[in-house]
């Protein structure tokens, strides 16, 4: 039986008279990768905020892991993984103190943290590097941290809010390959992004229109409905719709 990790119905968000986010409904399958894509302005960290618990929405009913998003926002903060665009690291700190400070964030015990912080850096190959200052880092090693940090805990789902911003294709791939494997491991992955081609990557997809859900499904499902060869033909016939609709 497939269980539904997130639950939202008639999500509606509103910052005085505009509309972020105008009646979501949506669910998130446990173990699955859910791409959140959109233009940008399109209401996807909006709405993400308000699945983390940082956030109230104005209206509609919404649970994320079991949890009411209204009443039980710290429970659910407990149960969830997320790495905001800036990869939300401090960058006066060195790589060692990071993954030090973010899992006793997470509520990991002294001797767990310093297990799982060394199992890490030896899985990073970032053993030689532990005192650098993130600071002096390159991106993409930021990016492959702050990932590995958002799930030090091993939370039921990590929310990835435009991780793959700014950096190669190369390393876009090898991230991609680090969200399949928390994925093979039990974790749901919830991944804003504007990049159309890691739509391809995702079990379903849904796409953003001014604040509003315009599609939703597998990307191959998607590109039959939309006779498109890429789910980036696909977000530009439903943009474009939707432009029309408005003229």
């Amino acid at each position: 039986m497939i269980t539904n990790i997130i639950i939202v119905k008639d999500l509606v968000k509103k910052f005085g008279s505009f509309v972020a986010n105008d009646h979501l409904t949506f669910e998130v399958r446990k173990g699955e990768i859910f791409g959140f894509l959109g233009a940008n302005g399109a209401g996807k960290t909006t709405a993400i905020r308000i699945l983390c618990g940082l956030s109230f929405p104005t209206s509609g009913e919404l649970s994320v892991a079991g949890y009411n998003v209204y009443t039980q926002r710290e429970k659910i903060k407990q149960n969830i993984g997320y790495m905001s665009q800036k990869f939300s690291l401090y960058d006066d700190l060195t790589i060692f103190e990071n993954i030090r400070f973010y899992a006793a964030i997470y509520g990991l015990s002294r001797k767990d943290i310093d297990n799982r912080a060394e199992i890490l850096m030896k899985k990073l190959n970032l053993e030689d590097a532990r005192n650098k200052l993130i600071r002096d880092i390159p991106l993409g090693w930021k990016q492959k941290l702050a990932f590995s940090v958002a799930i030090i805990h091993d939370p039921k789902i990590v929310f990835l809010d435009e991780p793959t911003g700014g950096v190669d294709p190369i390393t876009r791939r090898q991230f991609w390959d680090m969200i399949y494997e928390a994925a093979r491991n039990g974790i749901t992955v919830f991944v804003t992004t504007h990049y159309m081609d890691e739509a391809e990557y995702c079990d379903r997809v849904s796409i953003m229109v001014d604040g509003r859900i315009a599609a939703l499904d597998t990307p191959v499902a998607l590109r039959e409905k939309y006779q498109a060869r890429n789910m980036n033909e696909v977000f530009l016939k439903l943009a474009r719709a939707q432009t029309k609709e408005v003229a």
